[in-house]
């Protein structure tokens, strides 16, 4: 009895033509003829929403991942108190989870913030002096141009 009732509503829509225009209506499934993937909603739930996938990692690998990034992140700081500040929260959320570890055995270890200063002062030292030319001792020696009209004297 509810079958037929269901089967009626589908058939008058149809009639209707609210299935008419459909988008992918003609085109084959997505995925048909792929393998059986248990996680395939979680995978197209993060690329329709354009998630990262390393957001998927446990959090001592998120953490790994982001020590190995920080010469990037820090690189366009443009003070070393931001360079300090950003590396205190980092050592702030390892220390919040060597308290009270989850997820894989992961040497997880906090950073060294004067190293990393260290490094942030020598990658800027050494991308301002190549944009600076070097000046000659010499002074130049190109003839100053004279312009084509003078002063007229005051009447």
């Amino acid at each position: 009895m509810w079958e037929a009732s269901v089967e009626a509503q589908i058939r008058s829509a149809q009639e209707r033509g609210e299935f008419d225009n459909l988008p992918g209506a003609g085109k084959p499934i997505p995925g048909r003829n792929a393998p059986y993937d248990e996680a395939w909603w979680l995978k197209s739930f993060m690329e329709r929403e354009k998630l990262p996938s390393h957001l998927l990692l446990p959090t001592p690998l998120q953490l790994r991942r982001r020590i190995e990034q920080l010469p990037a992140e820090v690189r366009d700081l443009r003070t070393e108190q931001a360079v300090r500040d950003f590396c205190g929260t980092l050592n702030a959320e390892i220390m919040a989870w060597l308290r009270t570890p989850t997820g894989p055995r992961v040497v997880v270890r906090p950073v060294d913030v004067d190293e990393v200063v260290r490094r942030w002062r020598e990658e800027r030292r050494a991308s301002a002096a190549p944009s600076t030319p070097a000046r000659s001792a010499e002074p130049s020696r190109t003839p100053r141009r004279s312009w084509p009209w003078r002063r007229r004297p005051a009447a």
